[in-house]
């Protein structure tokens, strides 16, 4: 069997009736092309890199599914080709280690990175910068004496 993985992104205007709607039709749509789902995971409303379709939002779902072949797919991204809730999708599909990590991440294995943001410098933090200090020096004045 070959495992894959759908992630597609929805139009965050729709409602929450559509948009699980929405989710439903795909998962529907991957059944009936005789793939067996393995996992399906919402995503949740995240911000995008870049705007899509004027929206600076989506909703992220991602259906990991398994099929004996391959012909099933172009099906599927077709329904999702045409339909204008679907702002992207993408279909990879899954090596063994893309299957592992899945299993791994799915059984708690691997946590979520969240990304360190850098401190700022607080001036305390902050060695003082030791200033040499220049004595005062008078300089003498230059008069010509005149012959």
């Amino acid at each position: 069997m070959r495992h894959y993985e759908l992630t597609f992104i929805v139009d965050p205007v729709l409602s929450n009736e559509e948009i699980q709607s929405v989710r439903q039709t795909y998962e529907d749509q991957v059944k009936k092309q005789g793939c067996t789902i393995v996992h399906i995971e919402d995503g949740g409303l995240k911000q995008l890199a870049y705007p899509l379709n004027k929206r600076n939002s989506g909703i992220y779902y991602t259906i990991e599914f398994a099929a004996e072949t391959g012909e099933g797919i172009a099906p599927i991204e077709l329904a999702l080709r045409r339909d204008e809730r679907i702002m992207r999708y993408l279909t990879i599909s899954l090596d063994k280690f893309g299957v592992k990590y899945n299993e791994d991440k799915r059984g708690g294995l691997i946590k979520k990175v969240t990304r360190l943001r850098k401190k700022a410098a607080k001036p305390a933090d902050v060695a003082p910068v030791p200033v040499a200090k220049v004595p005062d020096v008078v300089i003498p004045e230059i008069v010509e004496e005149e012959e």
